[in-house]
């Protein structure tokens, strides 16, 4: 149903009969050769509060995670708002009219395609370490508390996550970037930043 017609966005219950609702996240991310099924937004609902549920269902790509009990007011103002994150991004795109983000040889971020790759190997990334991978990107250099992070990358009520959150990402990331997994340098202290070419270092006099 979701290939035939693929939805605004997903509201969907971690228990459910048969598949679960973790392996149905999965399968919809694994739709990598069709973006408008892969990039759905997915809203995942449980009665589970512990913490390793909620880090388990944002790391397989739900956007959003809410426990149960929970008021539709709540569950309402949370869809308006991954909505409202999806138009800006949309928008983002369609205004996109500098070439693709070249960060150094081997990688290149295309935001209004989604897609980055090493060497001319597409990486299969979730979107939340699409959107990781290019605000550490773009700014080449600059340190991130994991705090910022969160709140630039998970956006909206991020409340339940805590920055072991953004560390679990950077690790995945770190893995599917393979030789330039290095980039990512952590920040004692601080966080991470993305470390600055070869060639950008040198243009800035080795700072």
């Amino acid at each position: 149903m979701i290939r035939g017609n693929p939805p605004e966005l997903v509201v969907l219950d971690l228990m459910l009969p048969g598949l679960d609702g973790l392996d149905l996240c999965r399968a919809v991310r694994s739709e990598t050769t069709n973006p408008n099924v892969a990039h759905v937004p997915i809203l995942m609902l449980t009665a589970r509060d512990e913490e390793i549920d909620r880090v388990v269902g944002l790391e397989v790509g739900a956007d959003d995670y809410l426990t149960k009990p929970f008021s539709i007011r709540e569950l309402l103002a949370r869809v308006r708002a991954i909505l409202r994150r999806v138009d800006l991004m949309r928008d983002a795109g369609a205004a996109e009219t500098r070439p693709p983000l070249v960060v150094d040889g081997p990688l290149r971020i295309d935001v209004g395609e989604h897609v980055a790759s090493v060497d001319g190997r597409a990486l299969e990334l979730t979107p939340k370490e699409f959107d990781l991978l290019t605000l550490l990107a773009r700014n080449a250099g600059r340190a991130f508390a994991r705090d910022y992070l969160l709140e630039q990358v998970w956006g909206f009520d991020y409340a339940g996550l805590d920055t072991r959150t953004v560390d679990t990402h950077v690790l995945r990331l770190r893995k599917k970037l393979g030789p330039l997994e290095d980039r990512i340098e952590t920040v004692w202290g601080i966080g991470y930043r993305f470390a600055r070419s070869s060639e950008q270092r040198s243009a800035s006099g080795g700072r």
